[in-house]
């Protein structure tokens, strides 16, 4: 008898900055995402996630801080991601193995969207992370690997946001635009990134199994 998997559900915030120039044909492209080739012709690219409240089972992920750094060849969708994770510090060894099971995509959600995609995994770090919020401006910083913030872009209308309903899997009907602030760079197994000024995007998320 297969066994059940375990309920989980996560509230919070996201944020991404990639190498793209603004907008990232990746997402928004002719062909449909995840077909064209990255601006670059391949993609370096940091998610930040912080749930405010959450829950595996009967373990409490509130409060807690993630980061996906990952590196694609070619178009994103032809797969073979190379993926560092890192998690925060903050969790203890329950709380460790459930962050574990949602960003590997194992336990469903919009991670199992990326899983197939992935054909490295170069490790999972647990390190001191800071996740901030203000107004436009998303930031994260793990001391001594990254350091990556980025803006909203400007909208006609004074202080508003500009959205789209993209289809991201981390955020599927409201994503904003947005770039990387001069000095979003990330260093760690063996690749180093400086993303300032490229595309950028950030949303609330709601995600579940």
């Amino acid at each position: 008898m297969t066994q059940a998997a375990t309920r989980w559900r996560l509230q919070g915030d996201y944020f991404e900055n990639c190498n793209c120039d603004f907008l990232c044909p990746c997402l928004f492209a002719p062909g449909g995402p995840l077909t064209a080739l990255p601006t670059e012709g391949y993609c370096d690219v940091m998610l930040a996630v912080h749930i405010d409240r959450g829950s595996y089972g009967q373990v409490s992920l509130d409060g807690l801080n993630a980061v996906i750094a990952a590196h694609a060849e070619g178009s994103m969708g032809a797969g073979g991601w190379k993926v560092g994770l890192y998690l925060d510090e903050k969790a203890n060894e329950d709380q460790r193995s459930a962050l574990g099971a949602i960003l590997s995509g194992n336990e469903g959600g919009p991670m199992a969207a990326f899983a197939p995609l992935i054909g490295e995994i170069l490790g999972m770090k647990y390190v001191p992370i800071t996740f901030n919020k203000d107004g436009k401006r998303r930031s994260v910083e793990i001391p001594g690997v990254a350091q990556m913030a980025v803006t909203g872009i400007p909208s006609m209308k004074p202080d508003a946001e500009v959205w789209v309903d993209a289809g991201h899997p981390f955020s599927p009907d409201r994503l904003s635009l947005a770039t990387g602030e001069q000095g979003s760079t990330y260093t760690d197994y063996g690749m180093r990134w400086d993303n300032s000024g490229k595309n950028g995007h950030y949303a609330s998320i709601s995600w579940s199994n």
